[in-house]
Order: structure tokens, then C-alpha cells, then sequence
């Protein structure tokens, strides 16, 4: 099957791969090609549009599914950590920062700073908006996962936002690393990852559950340590990724055909010697998955 795989580096650049990735090309120009590319978004009514953010450097698009790049806007210093497009009108770009977010409604020309309940300091020094996502049945509700601020909402395309509070019993079940929606049948259930595990909520956020998933052998660490969550396709299909910490000496990827009632690790080509750490889908590309480790 044919398709192009979009790769974003820290200290490497940004890399395209050809082929379902057979074969890769680094784009050596207009970006830096030792730069830091965090964030990687694709048009969902235009697959050949793409996003990516560059540390110091702002936000470059491709047209041509990453032949080509041009930036766009340097919006802020700070790193941008997530992108993500308005499914319904994909003029309108969010971009997470560390903190905060930033809004475009002219296809990325410009950007504003959008007023948000984040806080400003954590645990570990300055939060990270690590995902940004569209309710894909209304436009007007945003979520932004925030590493370490929990989650936060808005139900007016992002004029006010609001946060939703305690997701566990300690304020590292806050430090959300993965976000995403999914419908259940009945309503849309909130699924997040943090150190812990898996969270899930039923009840528009007000109450969770959470899932640990097993620990590696020989780690110190009673559960495993989890990172990117997706749930793609609109069924039961809850995939995450997990290791024993970061960066690690292992990961895996766990899998779940209930909507997250009962995982098994998948079984993958060789052992990740680190942990496994994004997932990328497309609407397009039902049943394709690429996976990348830290």
C-alpha cells in the first residue's frame, strides 16, 4: 500500500517517508535540518496538507504531502508541543505551546493567544499543552491536555475554557500525556493517559476510572509507564502506548478490542528498546498504524 509517512525528530529534523515508509527523505530546507520538530498535523478534509512545528522557529505547511515547505508563521519562542485542525473547518488551527494555546483562523497566516485556565508552573517546572482536540461532532467544544495541568475544555470554540479539576488522588494523575474521544454507543467518553495508566470518563469528566497496565520485568516501577492513546476508527478499538519510563529500555504497545475494559500487548517484529511513545492513524488508512518509540 502506498502512502506517505510524515516524521518529526528532536535534534534531527523533519524526515518524509515514501512507500509506507520504505524509503526516507530529511528535508534539508526551508527548516533547519537539526532542528526540533514536536508537532505534526494533517488537514482532515485535505490529506496533502500538512502542519509541523519548528522549536524557535514558528509553523511550517506542506501542500504535497511533505515534498515541499514553506513556514507559515512564527507565532511564539516557546516550543510548540501539539497541532491539530478544525475537522469541521480546517482554516481554523489550534497550536499548544509550552504553556498555553494559540488560535488561527486564516489557514495558519496568523495566530492569537488564547485566554486559558492553564497554569503557568508544575512539578516539573513549565506545563506542556501536549494535545489539542476538536470535538468531531461539535466545533465548539475544544480539550486541551495539559503535562502537568490536567485537562481543560471550552464550549465556545475556545473564548472561555475551563478545567476539569482532579482527574486521581495525586496531581501526577494530572500529567496527562495522552487525550482522545471516544463514542461508546451511548456518549462520548474522555480517555486519557497519564503515569498511571489509562483514565476514562463517562460523565463528561467529572468522575474517572483508571486502568494500570502490567509492569516490565525488572522494573522498579509497579505499573507500566503510558504515553500516546488513540481510538481511530469509531468501534471498540483503544490502542496505547507504554514503557517502563522515560526514555527507557523498553516499551510496548497495548491493545484493547472493548472499548478499554481489557487490554493484551501486541505483538510487535522486534522488542522496543525504549519506550514506545506516539501513535499515528488516518481516516483514510483504516487499519494502518505507525508507532515510534522515544
Amino acid at each position: 500500500m502506498s502512502y506517505t509517512i510524515a516524521l518529526g525528530t528532536v535534534g534531527g529534523g523533519l524526515w518524509v517517508g515514501y512507500n509506507g515508509g520504505e524509503k526516507w527523505r530529511q528535508i534539508q530546507g526551508p527548516m533547519d535540518p537539526e532542528s526540533n520538530v514536536r508537532a505534526l498535523a494533517s488537514n482532515p478534509q485535505n490529506p496533502a496538507h500538512l502542519l509541523a512545528s519548528v522549536d524557535g522557529d514558528g509553523i511550517y505547511q506542506s501542500h504535497d504531502a511533505g515534498s515541499h515547505w514553506e513556514r507559515t508563521a512564527k507565532l511564539t519562542d516557546r516550543p510548540i508541543w501539539s497541532l491539530a485542525f478544525d475537522p469541521h473547518d480546517p482554516t481554523r488551527i489550534y497550536a499548544g505551546t509550552r504553556p498555553g494555546l494559540f488560535v488561527s483562523d486564516d489557514s495558519g497566516a496568523s495566530f492569537t493567544e488564547m485566554n486559558t485556565t492553564m497554569s503557568d508552573r508544575c512539578p516539573i517546572g513549565v506545563p506542556r499543552t501536549t494535545n489539542v482536540v476538536v470535538d468531531p461532532n461539535d466545533s465548539a467544544t475544544v480539550y486541551a491536555s495539559v503535562e502537568i495541568d490536567g485537562l481543560h475544555r471550552s464550549r465556545d470554540r475556545g473564548a472561555t475554557w475551563e478545567s476539569l479539576g482532579a482527574l486521581g488522588p495525586s496531581e501526577f494523575y494530572n500529567d496527562v500525556h495522552g487525550f482522545t474521544l471516544r463514542n461508546n454507543g451511548t456518549a462520548t467518553e474522555l480517555l486519557v493517559t497519564s503515569p498511571f495508566g489509562l483514565g476514562r470518563s463517562n460523565d463528561d469528566g467529572a468522575t474517572w476510572d483508571w486502568h494500570e497496565f502490567k509492569p516490565f520485568e525488572g522494573s522498579k516501577f509497579e505499573f507500566a509507564y503510558s504515553r500516546c492513546i488513540r481510538a481511530p476508527w469509531g468501534n471498540d478499538i483503544v490502542i496505547v502506548c507504554v514503557g517502563d519510563y522515560i526514555p527507557g529500555r523498553t516499551g510496548a504497545i497495548e491493545v484493547s478490542r472493548d472499548g478499554g475494559e481489557t487490554f493484551q500487548r501486541a505483538q510487535l517484529p522486534e522488542t522496543p528498546k525504549a519506550t514506545m511513545y506516539w501513535l499515528a492513524t488516518h481516516q483514510d488508512l483504516p487499519g494502518v498504524i505507525a508507532a515510534t518509540s522515544v
